[in-house]
């Protein structure tokens, strides 16, 4: 029966995995009930699935899609934050924050992201990763910015003339009056 429960188990994992192109495998323990709920509900408002794993099923779910972890990533007690590569990132944000890692309850032990299987320490510097607006901003501000700098050249020509022009005629002793009409 235990057979036929982890064949069960693993084809579940298979599933939810195989669409993820984000994950953070984390250690996951002596966290309390209200901890968990608010780290679950946190994750949850970003689109972020989190699963307690049997570390061997785990394992073995994503070794046949094909990826291959370090040895002792699935050590103990273990948890998988997964979905989008975006999810990785907030992942990433939400367990790099100051209360979590003073507790000490969680820390993170790999990553994937689009298929790139990271350690510990590239897995935390997601967290500095801009998020998608962000980014669009960033790039919309990189692209208009040579515009915008063309138009400043094409308009200073014109008014650079005028400033001259005005120069000369201060200099002449010409008035900024309107000529009398005769």
């Amino acid at each position: 029966m235990p057979n036929l429960i982890n064949k069960l188990v693993v084809d579940e994992l298979r599933r939810e995995f195989k669409d993820a192109a984000g994950m953070v495998v984390v250690t996951y323990g002596g966290v309390k009930t209200k901890e968990n709920e608010s780290l679950r509900n946190q994750l949850a408002a970003k689109g972020v699935k989190f699963a307690l794993v049997r570390s061997s099923l785990a394992q073995l779910a994503l070794k046949e899609r094909g990826l291959e972890f370090p040895e002792g990533s699935f050590a103990g007690v273990t948890a998988i934050a997964y979905g989008s590569a975006e999810a990785a990132i907030h992942t990433a944000k939400i367990l790099g924050d100051a209360e979590i890692k003073k507790a000490g309850k969680i820390t993170i032990r790999v990553g994937m992201l689009e298929g790139k299987v990271l350690g510990p320490k590239d897995t935390e510097a997601l967290a500095n990763v801009p998020d998608r607006r962000t980014l669009n901003g960033k790039l919309v501000s990189l692209l208009s910015g040579p515009a915008r700098g063309l138009v400043g050249v094409l308009n200073a020509n014109n008014s650079a003339v005028a400033r001259i022009l005005q120069a000369r005629a201060d200099a002449l002793g010409g008035s900024a009056e309107k000529p009398a009409e005769g």
